[in-house]
Formats: C-alpha cells, structure tokens, sequence
C-alpha cells in the first residue's frame, strides 16, 4: 500500500520505458529533419524573468504561467517565471547574442514548456516542443516562411502515416479586409470568431458577426472570404476576385501567393498537401503575415498537428534592432499522446528500450556474454546482459519486454559454436554474425 501519493501532477505525461523509447525515437527523427535542414540547436533557459515572458505573449497568457518560488538567497532577483514557449525566449536570446550570431540565423529548439492551463485529456500542463526559427537582421526575404514550411512538412512525414494538410494564410490578408470595412477597432473580435469558426456551426458564426454589430452586407463579405481555401492559384484568383481596395490586403494576398509559389515547387509525397486557406488566423498575438496550421484530414477532431508563422516586431521590446523572423512548432507530448490514443502510431514492432538483450544460460557463461556485449555495443547497438539466476523461460520473458532481439548463450556457444539472435516481435532467428554485418 502506497504511503503518499506518487502519481504524477495533473497534466504532467509520463510514460513507461516501451512508450519513451517510441517518443524519443520520434523526437530524433524530428530533429534529425531539422538538422539536414541547416537549422542549428541551442538551448535557452527554462527559468527566465517574467517581464521577459509576458512582454509580447496577450491574452490569457499572464493567468497561465508558473511562477518561480524564490528561495531566501533568491529574494532580490528579478520576478520569474517558467517558459511557457520557445518563441519569446529566443527573441531575448537573438537580442543578446546579436553581435555574435551570424544572420539569417537559422535556429531549432527542443525541450519542456509550462502553462497553468485547465489540464484534460490530450492538453498537457508540462509538454515538449520541437521548433525551428529563422531570424533575420533588418530584414527577412519571404521565402524562409516557404522554406520553414517545408522543413516542418518534412519533418511530419517521418512519423505520420496518414494525409494531412499543411494550411497557410497571411494576417494582412484578413486586417487589409477589415480595414476596408471600417472595422478596423473590431480586428481582434472577427479574428477570434473566424479562428473558432470549424469549431461551432455556421449559424453560430454568423450570430456572433452580428453580435459585434456588423451589417448583413458585411457579414456576407466576410463569409464569402472565409469559404476561400484550395490549390494556390484557386485561392488567388477567389481572393482577387472579391476587389478589395485596400493596400494591405494587396500586400498580403502577393505574400501568400509567393509562399505558395515557393511551395509548388517541392515534392512533398502523396500524403502531404499544401492549400492556402482564409480560416486559418493563429491565436498569438506576436504574428503579423504568413500563418501555418496542419491538420489531417481523417481526424479533424485532433485539431492542428503543428503550427506557425511569421512575426516582424517580436524583440521590440527589447531592443531598437529589426529582428523579423518566422518558426514552427511541433508540439510532440501532446501529439504522441493523441496518435497513441488513435492507434496511429505505426512501425513499433522493433521499439524496446534496448536493441539486443543477451541471455547466458548459467553463471559459466556470464564472462563470455559480457565480452560478447562489449562486441555488440560496438557496432552501436545498446546491449543489456541478463545477470539474474532465475529459470532460461522467465530470462527470456523479462528479454521480451525491454529488448527487441535476444541472443541465449550455454555452454556451446560459449565454447566456439553457432551464435544466432531472435527478433522478439516476429520470432524468426538469424546468425548473430550475419545480424551483425
């Protein structure tokens, strides 16, 4: 019987040996993507000071962060906080290294962040983001936003085995729109209801346009707007095609058509598709261009896989220097948790902690089977010699659950003859020399 409570904290994942060798080798397959991409790794601290946090983050955002409890030696320093994102901190960090950061710089980060959300299920307190960024000094030419895209769309294919649909959109497009309109002291407002619109029905869309006190001929223009999704030149031609005369929105529309462009050109596979599309607006407020979201199709109830976008005025508020860049985040905790629940987590047959487990029958065999590990962890395989004195069939049985193949020494393999290993998830058996060719 337990004598405290050792469950985790609500909205903390923690997995079982098997489960984390399947996250970590996802994450490594991630970041492996990133870095055949050019994109360097830092890391930048989990702690960091609160007025840096909140300076750009809006909204609830203030409510939902921890706060460091400071210890007596602590007291006079500066009010802090856990991250609750990469982005925010890597504005502080470019801001700091400026002079010594060669520019566009192309960065990646992957670790924990914190919010002091409402925990449920599939939404995570504690979680793990993989991120790329590129940050500019003064400027940044457009085609980054298409090139981060692309990275990220290449990163979603080495684990998801389904279509999904990387969906794009630009700020301009929507502010330039509302401009128009005359209701421009109504932008956050209509950006709140079209970002919620797939969630409700149409009805309730449209009451809320006219809870804001929009006319019917308006609300007509931004429905027609927000029903514009496809193919690059499909969106285009319909985004043209409703004479918006505004500088803005022009802007905006030539911005997306050039990511799009750029986008075309990539072969991507079967399951991967790129749309433009007007729903997608992006709840942060530090966004101001193009704005990504990926979905996949046959599970729409997942919602958005990954996520970004452009920001131009992230570090203002640290430093007079122009520092635009663009990113994207892969919120892995809480999408392994879902492709988990889903069954949709492919190609696990082989996942045990452990590559090779290596089973001597008695102790006569334990000096051959550990000079035999250190040969097999050579070829860069991770090796677990089972040392215990039980019975060969509860060896074998404790081998099965943390290794993906076991080798079985007696006394004649020790003694020079035939070596051969097992592939626990298939049963079939080969030469050990063979296996390790």
């Amino acid at each position: 019987m337990k004598k405290i409570n050792t469950s985790p904290i609500s909205g903390m994942q923690e997995l079982l040996p098997r489960d984390q060798a399947i996250f970590d080798n996802i994450k490594n397959q991630i970041t492996d993507v990133y870095h055949h991409h050019g994109f360097q790794h830092i890391e930048t601290p989990v702690i960091d000071r609160t007025e840096i946090l909140l300076a750009k983050a809006g909204g609830d955002t203030e409510k939902q962060i921890y706060k460091v409890f400071k210890t007596a030696e602590t007291a006079d320093d500066a009010d802090q906080a856990l991250r609750f994102d990469h982005t925010v901190p890597l504005a502080r960090y470019v801001v700091e290294h400026e002079n010594e950061l060669t520019f566009p710089f192309k960065v990646t980060q992957f670790g924990r962040n914190f919010r002091g959300e409402r925990a449920q299920k599939g939404r995570f307190r504690e979680f793990y983001q993989l991120d790329i960024d590129v940050i500019g000094r003064g400027n940044l030419p457009l085609a980054y936003d298409a090139e981060v895209a692309a990275t990220a769309v290449e990163a979603l294919k080495t684990f998801i085995t389904r279509d999904f649909v990387l969906r794009i959109s630009n700020r301009k497009i929507l502010a330039g729109l509302v401009e128009y309109l005359g209701l421009e002291s109504q932008l956050t407002a209509i950006s709140g209801i079209i970002d919620h619109a797939e969630k409700v029905p149409a009805k309730k869309t449209h009451e809320c346009f006219e809870e804001e006190g929009i006319d019917a001929e308006k609300i007509k223009i931004l429905e027609d707007f927000m029903k514009i999704a496809g193919p690059r030149a499909e969106v285009i031609e319909k985004l043209n095609a409703l004479k918006i005369d505004n500088e803005t929105f022009a802007l905006g529309v030539n911005e997306l058509d050039t990511v799009l462009g750029l986008l075309e050109t990539q072969d991507f596979g079967p399951r991967a598709k790129v749309i433009g599309d007007m729903l997608i607006i992006r709840g942060l407020d530090y966004y101001t261009g193009t704005v990504f979201e990926t979905f996949m199709p046959e599970y729409r109830e997942i919602g958005s896989i990954c996520s970004g976008g452009r920001y131009e005025n992230l570090a203002g508020h640290y430093t007079d220097q122009k520092l635009p860049g663009v990113g994207i985040s892969i919120g892995l905790t809480r999408l392994f948790f879902i492709l988990n629940e889903y069954k949709l987590l492919e190609n696990t047959e082989n996942a045990n902690p452990i590559d090779v487990a290596i089973i001597p029958i008695s102790e006569n065999e334990f000096k051959f089977a550990l000079e035999l590990s250190n040969t097999i962890r050579e070829k860069g395989l991770s090796t677990d010699v089972v040392l215990t004195d039980k019975k060969l069939s509860d060896k074998m049985s404790y081998a099965s659950k943390t290794a993906n193949y076991g080798v079985v020494i007696g006394e004649s393999e020790a003694s020079g003859g035939e070596i051969s290993i097992k592939n626990f998830a298939t049963g079939e058996k080969s030469s050990l020399d063979q296996f390790l060719k």
